[in-house]
């Protein structure tokens, strides 16, 4: 990395986002808002002020029915076409390069006015794969997010994988030889670091990744329990002779799929799901996808699942709360149900664990360390188990690891 002066550490997530940097030899996180040290990563572009918000402020706009428009997970964005596309939103035509890239401005001068310091120089957490379908797009996303700490200010700008920053974390604490497992489940990838701990700190082993993250999970949930209810697996009457055929799988995805609801509320699906719901043989539940269209619902539909989602975990036998669609409408959601819905996410994870140590030349795991928020599912902890039985099993710091390893490594750059 060249230049000078002081590196800030950033973990730009899916879900949230944080960013550090070393005091006195320790990891000291940048305060987002009073009290909390990660950032929503959430906008909420507000049509009557034509403001745009970011995390918690995006988040209560949203809640509070304000019209505008809503976007999460644009990390899952990099690497595709999308991210150059220029759309009008408010009174400009932005990117979504432009779009990351104010949110990540806004966290450099967080940052700056905290420390008094002038940050022209980061090292960005990335996951150990973006898509996964081969180098082009995986050297296109990480071009991309480069592109946005660019357009935020930044003149020199490195990498590191997320895991690994994790490891670096975790692993000053660690007996020397041992060998840990990062386990590192987030919002859009689930990452493994193998690393070995030493005296001078880690040995980074092997890394891998899977394009499976909690949005995956929440898309899974609602596929599987909530869109039923909104007529999918439902028949309609053919336009010209007798007969029905399925409705269309395709909207019932987008909507369930956290990057793409800002684009689901079109013309072109409200005519389509109009005709639908004229030749429905299920009416009510096609209506109530009608609604979702008009009312502009699609991410009130999925904080509801992933609210469930995350009392379903907790054992509190939970339900997702659709009551913003119909009065009373709901759906159980056990815990029972969760694990059937995530039965596949959890084979992908097994093999994303076993591959890592195939990739480190088949060494036994001492110790399994769990970061990302998405780590908390039950699941993915029995499935660890299962994988490593004999070793031992720990949480750090899920939402913050990757930051405090991020800025622990910035400051020996």
């Amino acid at each position: 990395m060249a230049g000078q002066g002081p590196v800030l550490g950033v973990d730009f997530g899916t879900s949230n986002s944080a960013a550090g940097h070393v005091v006195e030899g320790r990891p000291v996180l940048i305060e987002m808002a009073p009290g909390r040290t990660t950032l929503p990563t959430t906008f909420f572009f507000d049509f009557e002020t034509r403001e745009t918000l970011i995390g918690d402020p995006a988040n209560a706009a949203l809640l509070d029915g304000l019209e505008g428009r809503f976007m999460r997970a644009l990390k899952r964005v990099l690497g595709t076409s999308l991210m150059h596309e220029q759309r009008q939103i408010l009174k400009e035509r932005v990117t979504f390069v432009d779009i990351i890239g104010r949110f990540l401005r806004a966290i450099r001068e967080r940052a700056e006015a905290q420390t008094g310091q002038t940050f022209t120089r980061v090292l960005s957490g990335r996951p150990v794969i973006f898509h996964g379908r081969g180098a082009e797009r995986e050297e296109k996303a990480e071009a991309d997010l480069r592109a946005c700490y660019m357009a935020a200010g930044f003149e020199d700008v490195a990498f590191m994988a997320e895991p690994e920053a994790a490891a670096i974390a975790s692993g000053a604490t660690e007996r020397g030889g041992e060998v840990g497992l990062i386990v590192d489940i987030g919002g859009g990838t689930s990452d493994f670091s193998l690393f070995r701990a030493g005296e001078s700190g880690v040995e980074i082993l092997a890394n891998h990744g899977v394009r499976i993250g909690g949005t995956d999970f929440d898309k899974s949930i609602s596929i599987d329990r909530v869109m039923p209810l909104l007529g999918k697996g439902t028949e309609v009457r053919k336009v010209l002779g007798a007969g029905t055929s399925p409705v269309p799988n395709a909207i019932f995805n987008d909507l369930a799929t956290w990057e793409k609801i800002p684009f689901v509320n079109t013309p072109q699906n409200r005519r389509m799901v109009a005709e639908m719901l004229r030749l429905a043989e299920a009416p009510e539940q096609l209506g109530r996808l009608a609604t979702v269209l008009e009312d502009d619902l699609g991410h009130d539909l999925a904080f509801a699942v992933e609210r469930g989602k995350i009392a379903a975990n907790a054992g509190d036998g939970g339900s997702i709360d659709l009551g913003v669609i119909e009065a009373g409408l709901g759906v159980p959601l056990s815990a029972a149900e969760v694990a059937e819905s995530l039965t596949a996410h959890a084979q992908a994870l097994r093999t994303g664990a076993e591959e890592t140590v195939r990739l480190a030349g088949g060494c036994s795991v001492d110790r399994v360390i769990y970061v990302g928020g998405s780590s908390l599912m039950t699941m993915v902890s029995d499935e660890m188990k299962r994988v490593f039985p004999e070793a031992r099993h720990s949480t750090s710091e899920v939402f913050t690891a990757v930051a405090d390893g991020l800025a622990l490594a910035a400051a020996q750059m």
